[in-house]
């Protein structure tokens, strides 16, 4: 049988390793044990190597495979989030935006948007807390579009703070059924 070179094992382990990261891995762990037997066929009987050393390298060994596996991950990460188009929203933060949902109220007026009743004489804003009870109704103009809700009751006393929700009843000539209609809310992006 003839011994193996340090240099033979690490040729043909080399040329493998060419082929992608998992096969690089694959190479590099081939090419340890080769290196690791060597040194224990080449090593001096009388000056033998210490056993810590052997678990020095093969933990080394392990926390470089661990890091090429992180980068790996770390990599596809990064590819997903390209694809999701995540980094472009990044630039929407401090912007604003309106939506039909909920909205904080903490005593500072909210901007919304509501939707025109072309057919109707009258509409008004219903005003519903947290809990869907109808808090506050109020009459706007029928041309729809932005307003701005203070929070006030009639009597100028302010609504506790809290989550409300909106929607507009649109009252149609000759129809007893109010046609009722999400509000948006604008709202700064955090």
């Amino acid at each position: 049988m003839e011994p193996i070179s340090p240099t033979s094992g690490l040729q043909s382990a080399g040329a493998k390793s060419s082929s992608g990261t998992g096969s690089f891995i694959a190479s590099d762990f081939e090419t340890f044990l080769r290196m690791l037997t060597t040194q224990i066929q080449n090593q001096d009987p009388l000056n033998p190597m210490e056993p810590t050393d052997f678990a020095t390298q093969l933990a080394t060994f392990s926390g470089v495979e661990q890091q090429v596996r992180s980068n790996d991950l770390l990599s596809s990460l990064n590819a997903s989030i390209a694809r999701l188009g995540l980094g472009d929203t990044a630039r929407w933060v401090g912007m604003e935006a309106q939506a039909n949902m909920a909205a904080s109220f903490d005593g500072a007026p909210l901007e919304l948007e509501a939707t025109p009743n072309d057919r109707g004489a009258r509409m008004e804003l219903v005003v519903m807390n947290s809990g869907g009870q109808v808090v506050q109704t109020q009459a706007i103009d029928p041309t729809g579009g932005r307003l701005t809700w203070t929070g006030e009751t009639k009597a100028g006393a302010a609504l506790p703070n809290g989550t409300y929700r909106f929607e507009t009843r649109a009252y149609i000539e000759g129809e007893e059924v109010p046609k009722t209609e999400p509000v948006r809310v604008f709202a700064r992006i955090h």
